[in-house]
């Protein structure tokens, strides 16, 4: 608490009308309370781009700790743009080498869409590992999300993702295995997350290479690790940062690519989304679709508003506390100047002392 707006990033505005706290950087000049400074490597395709920043910028907003939190984000060469996205980033984004002159406290890596078979033939692969080696190196803690994730772990452990049958998509329940661990204090010991992913990261991967993982699902694998000493990354497979709509714009995208012959399978449901009603709305669109394909008659509206209210969102709060434990221990253990990662006394190696 609270967000500072110490730019004129639209996410800001956004987030105010939604009733979140943020304060101008003139008032927050006033008030006796410490600066964190927040990255946000943003690495989402331009649809997904300021949606990713809203998402991201409440989870850190909505922690507890006696904090201003400044969010610095910025991306990387290797992504292609839309000149409407990429003047979105001119304006509003960080360069990296003032990141990396000014440092940061955390960071936070977004997922993002790939189009080589394997990651470190990905155009972002060295800019990405570039700013990961140097967060390494200077920043408390970093969390990956989903393709970071994987992308991290490949890079500093050499395993590589494995392709799944079919695309893991929906909201799975998910269990804290170890309960002892400070990220995971006070949430519930059963929680949900969504996911949607091509690829996975075992768990027996993982802890062979000296992951500790905190929370798994018996459906979906692993969702919450962390790095072998405990806190300098933290590795998300799902995706805990989503709006209650984010899947269902990913199913009306994807049911789209069907209507324009990008794929000749129609989509299944996100498994554990859409209830009975919102499912039988979409198995008439369906048939619709299916129809003025062959046709060529016009196409009906998706009936996006008509879901809405059958809706449930069942993973936020949990996203919350884990964010709120993240930030909070960055807060115990960082040094008041960002450019050094740790206060004085912490082990790098061991910074929770476990």
């Amino acid at each position: 608490m609270p967000l500072v707006a110490h730019t004129d990033l639209p996410t800001f505005q956004r987030l105010r009308e939604e009733g979140e706290e943020v304060v101008d950087a003139e008032r927050a000049k006033h008030q006796d309370i410490r600066e964190m400074h927040i990255g946000l490597l943003n690495m989402m395709p331009d649809a997904a781009l300021e949606a990713t920043e809203r998402q991201f910028f409440r989870l850190v907003g909505a922690c507890n700790q006696i904090v201003q939190f400044h969010i610095h984000p910025f991306t990387i060469d290797g992504l292609k743009r839309s000149a409407e996205a990429q003047a979105h980033i001119d304006k509003y984004y960080e360069p990296f080498a003032k990141i990396r002159a000014d440092g940061l406290d955390a960071l936070i890596i977004s997922g993002a869409n790939v189009t080589r078979e394997s990651l470190p033939e990905e155009e972002f692969w060295l800019p990405l590992t570039e700013v990961f080696s140097w967060a390494r190196e200077n920043v408390a803690s970093v969390l990956c999300s989903c393709l970071a994730t994987h992308a991290v772990i490949q890079y500093r452990y050499g395993i590589a993702r494995t392709r799944l049958p079919a695309k893991r998509w929906g909201v799975f329940p998910h269990k804290v295995i170890d309960r002892s661990h400070p990220l995971v204090a006070e949430i519930n010991t059963r929680f949900d997350v969504p996911h949607s992913r091509y690829n996975e990261i075992f768990q027996s991967d993982m802890e062979r290479h000296g992951l500790k993982i905190l929370a798994a699902s018996a459906t979906a694998g692993v969702h919450l690790a962390v790095s072998e000493d405990g806190f300098r990354t933290v590795f998300f497979q799902g995706h805990p940062e989503y709006d209650d709509i984010s899947l269902l714009k990913e199913y009306k995208r994807e049911v789209m690519r069907f209507f324009r012959a990008e794929t000749d399978e129609y989509p299944p449901f996100p498994e554990n989304y859409f209830n009975a009603e919102a499912q039988a709305l979409f198995h008439g669109y369906e048939r619709h679709v299916r129809t003025v394909r062959i046709t060529g008659q016009a196409l009906a509206a998706f009936p996006e508003q008509a879901v809405l209210a059958h809706l449930d969102n069942t993973w936020r709060d949990t996203a919350k506390a884990v964010f709120n434990n993240w930030l909070g221990k960055v807060y115990q253990l960082t040094n008041q100047d960002r450019r050094l990662p740790f206060m004085a006394g912490v082990d790098p190696n061991n910074p929770l002392g476990l």
